[in-house]
């Protein structure tokens, strides 16, 4: 089980490391706050530790609420670690792609790579975060570009589905619906 207390110092950690980062939506010019990312992913590891009772709870919730801090802010692994403690700064790094590799396609099977020697709750996460990330895309995403996100979407559940039933299975759904946005 987690502590609350525990959980709200992550928050607000995750709340000010993200502090006015934002993404576009789905309709022309609309910026959307990053910090509602983060919370998407924390409440489908919620619903995930509702239908699985066997997952470290704290662990997934942690790294689900700071599975961007060391890639989209500059936070470290060595002050994940001080304040959470290796396991959760392992899953975090673990979830981080790397950008030293260049290309898209190398970041990605080197991530899920990292991600597998990893607890099932970190993969909960990169389950999570694709699920979270098949709403909608940016209004200036291009027919091409969607196809590509569909296409790893792919080769995160075909890496991943033993991480989480529940989750596999929302995550299959959802690459399904994602068509609707492919024209």
């Amino acid at each position: 089980m987690w502590s609350i207390d525990e959980l709200q110092k992550v928050w607000r950690l995750a709340t000010k490391l993200h502090d006015g980062q934002k993404y576009g939506g789905e309709n022309d010019g609309e910026q959307i706050e990053y910090l509602n990312h983060i919370g998407s992913v924390t409440f489908e590891i919620l619903a995930a530790i509702n239908q699985d009772n066997t997952m470290n709870a704290d662990l997934a919730m942690k790294c689900a609420m700071l599975h961007d801090s060391i890639e989209d802010t500059g936070y470290s692994y060595e002050n994940v670690e001080k304040l959470f403690g290796k396991e959760v700064a392992d899953g975090v790094m673990a979830l981080t792609k790397n950008e030293n590799l260049g290309d898209k396609e190398a970041m990605m099977k080197d991530s899920l790579k990292r991600i597998k020697t990893q607890p099932r709750e970190v993969w909960a996460v990169k389950l999570a975060d694709r699920i979270t990330n098949l709403s909608a895309p940016p209004f200036y995403w291009t027919n091409e570009k969607k196809i590509a996100y569909l296409k790893e979407a792919k080769l995160i559940l075909h890496e991943l589905k033993d991480g989480n039933t529940y989750l596999a299975e929302r995550l299959e759904r959802k690459i399904g619906e994602y068509w609707k946005y492919i024209e």
